[in-house]
Formats: C-alpha cells, sequence, structure tokens
C-alpha cells in the first residue's frame, strides 16, 4: 500500500541540530564520559548512535563504544510475527557491568521496543543506569517509558507513522510524517 506524505518536520539541518544539543545534554549529565557506553537498536538506531559517539569525541575528545543490539528474540509480539522477522546480530564487544549504558532508538511509539532492549542488556550484565535517547518521542506510549534526551516530541495520531531518514541508510537526512493511502 501507498503512502502519502503529510509533512516535512525536519531536513537535515535540523537533524543535525539536534544531534549536536543532544550530545551536549550527554555530555553534561554524564561526568564520567569513561564510564559510559553507547548501543543502538538496529537498525536506525545504531546510526544515530554511532553520531552521537563522534560528537562526543569532538566535543570532550573521549571514545565512548558503540555496540549493536538486535531486540527481535525479545519482542512481546515475536510469535505471531516470527516469519517477518529475521534475527541479526547483537554486536556489543565491551561489557556492560556497571557502565552507564545509553540505550539509543530512531522512534519512540509505544514503549514496547525499549522494554525489549532492556530485556535483552540485562541479560548481557548488569549496567550502573541504562539513560534512554529517541531521536522521536511521537507519543501514544503504553508502557511507562520516558526518554532522558529526545531530538524532538512530535505528536501524531495513531495512523500517522513517522519515517526518520538517515543518509547511512536512505541516502538523505529527514523526518517525515506519512499515512496510509496516499500516491506519496
Amino acid at each position: 500500500m501507498k503512502e502519502k506524505i503529510k509533512a516535512r518536520v525536519m531536513d537535515s539541518k535540523k537533524i543535525k541540530r539536534a544531534f549536536n544539543r543532544m550530545a551536549t545534554e550527554i555530555t553534561e549529565k554524564n561526568r564520567d564520559l569513561n564510564n559510559l557506553v553507547i548501543i543502538g537498536i538496529r537498525t536506525r538506531g545504531v546510526h544515530i548512535a554511532k553520531r552521537i559517539s563522534k560528537l562526543i569525541k569532538e566535543y570532550d575528545n573521549v571514545e565512548v563504544p558503540v555496540g549493536i543490539l538486535d531486540i527481535t528474540l525479545y519482542r512481546d509480539d515475536f510469535s505471531e510475527l516470527e516469519d517477518k522477522h529475521i534475527v541479526k546480530k547483537t554486536e556489543i564487544n565491551f561489557s556492560i557491568e556497571n557502565k552507564d549504558v545509553l540505550l539509543v532508538d530512531d522512534v519512540l511509539f509505544t514503549g514496547r521496543t525499549i522494554r525489549a532492549a532492556m530485556d535483552s542488556l540485562i541479560d548481557l550484565g548488569r549496567p550502573k543506569t541504562i539513560q534512554l535517547l529517541v531521536f522521536i518521542d511521537r507519543g501514544h506510549k503504553e508502557l511507562p517509558i520516558r526518554p532522558d534526551y529526545t531530538g524532538k516530541s512530535l505528536p501524531t495520531s495513531r495512523r500517522e507513522q513517522v519515517k526518520v531518514k538517515l543518509k547511512e541508510i536512505d541516502k538523505k537526512d529527514e523526518v517525515l510524517i506519512t499515512e496510509p493511502g496516499g500516491i506519496g
């Protein structure tokens, strides 16, 4: 089914500004950046995590390791949608034990993805803290999950979708609101 673009919410300039702001907030909140690790949720969360790590390196000259988390097996709808899920590899080549973990995702909707990610993290070790960075918080949470860092709060209807496009995957940076049924 085709989707209709309702609005272009952010362009590359606004996205860059939001990343810079979030990276600054992270460095201000985390006094010991050497204890910080960043874990991106596949797929776009990984690219956001890498960009944030790069900005922290530029600002504070601290190399913050980035890991990749695949939450497929932890999803609460896995059994219903098994045929649509491809399990990919979690790639975290450092310990999260007693670390300040910054969990990164592109869009926060119901909170179920974040719950699955936290379950997965706890199976890997016991972090000192888990902080949450989401690029877009679109509301409609079903679980009591609130981000520590947000690129943009974007109230939407349930019918609408938020598409975060990143140059690493989509060849350009932009955020769109779409809905089913248009020509696109």
